[in-house]
């Protein structure tokens, strides 16, 4: 459905005063807060037909409309302006952060604090271990659209995934890809072959290859998600215990298992490195385990030397101000980037 400018309007405004309150949106609040100029009649009838196309749901037939996982997507991507980060804002959160690093036994746990602090909601903040080296992987045809990728690190452990794939891999040009494969994966830690996959696949003239193409793709799908054994902290649950969404039980039962869930946490911080800028992950867009689609991850990474080092974000409820911490996750892994390389600026 192509929404018109009305529609947009109107879901913006909805956005905005769910990400505010916390509570069902009507279309008498739209009309009074919002300045739209149009009846409430008006109004109602476009909240239906966004009901309808999926951007707003009703808890209850008496109640608003709450946004859904597709309508904040559209209101991140499309309708929100990113709030900026003054120049002021930005020389305080970097002189902060680069106190924590040169004088803090436990900078990963202040670093937390302090996005926790600035954001209202809990910080995260990982630290990648560089010394987990691959030795091997191997591809092994299970069924007709997918391969079974065999990990071997070099301390011996070995670790499974399912790739899938279209159409099908012969055995000799499977022969090709180990040996190809082979020569770059050897002694490499999984951040360094992250990283060299992820340029191989940028560079224009890997397109050209289609066996080398197809060895990086594969090898970098088979390594989407595979831990690091990162250091995770996160810090400021309290927050989110006391926000109104998690009064009822069994939100907080689920609030509390996924801020257990580290292996899932760690999994999202890993796939900001293909983006290497702030990214969003919006309710079940999370993979759905992580407080049952309730929560919003945003995260991005952070350098040293030049060299992927981690990841930091700030995770809370789908209505956090996306537009305010999208700004200041931005801004806190440049001052972590700047902190442990040493950088002044």
């Amino acid at each position: 459905m192509q929404l018109s400018q009305r529609a947009r309007r109107i879901l913006f405004a909805v956005v905005t005063e769910y990400i505010e309150t916390g509570a069902p949106v009507g279309s008498r609040t739209l009309s009074k807060r919002h300045g739209l100029d149009l009846s409430a009649a008006s109004i109602r009838n476009v909240l239906s037909d966004l009901d309808e196309a999926g951007y707003l749901f009703q808890p209850h037939t008496s109640a608003g409309r709450i946004p859904t996982d597709r309508a904040l997507r559209l209101f991140i991507d499309r309708l929100m302006e990113v709030k900026t980060v003054t120049p002021e804002e930005r020389a305080s959160l970097r002189s902060q952060v680069a106190d924590i690093y040169a004088s803090s036994a436990d900078p990963l746990g202040d670093s937390g604090k302090l996005l926790a602090q600035l954001s209202g909601n809990a910080g995260v903040v990982a630290r990648a271990s560089r010394g987990r080296s691959l030795q091997q992987l191997r591809f092994m045809p299970t069924r007709p659209g997918q391969l079974l990728a065999v990990l071997i690190f070099q301390d011996g452990s070995v670790e499974n995934r399912f790739v899938s794939i279209e159409g099908a891999v012969s055995e000799s040009e499977l022969t090709r890809i180990h040996n190809l494969l082979s020569d770059v994966i050897e002694g490499r830690t999984l951040g360094e072959i992250r990283e060299l996959f992820a340029r191989r696949l940028a560079d224009d003239r890997i397109a050209y290859d289609a066996l080398k193409r197809k060895a990086f793709d594969l090898a970098h799908r088979a390594l989407a998600g595979v831990s690091e054994r990162s250091e995770v902290r996160i810090e400021g649950q309290r927050k989110l215990l006391d926000m109104p969404e998690y009064g009822d039980v069994e939100r907080l039962k689920k609030l509390v298992v996924a801020l257990e869930e580290r292996e899932e946490i760690i999994g999202l911080l890993d796939r900001t490195l293909a983006a290497g800028a702030v990214t969003v992950f919006v309710g079940r867009e999370t993979g759905g385990e992580l407080g049952d689609g309730q929560l919003s991850l945003v995260v991005a990474p952070y350098a040293e030397n030049g060299q992927f080092a981690g990841a930091l974000g700030v995770l809370g409820p789908t209505r956090m101000d996306y537009a305010k911490v999208m700004s200041l996750v931005d801004a806190a892994a440049a001052a972590v980037t700047d902190a442990v390389s040493g950088t002044r600026r």
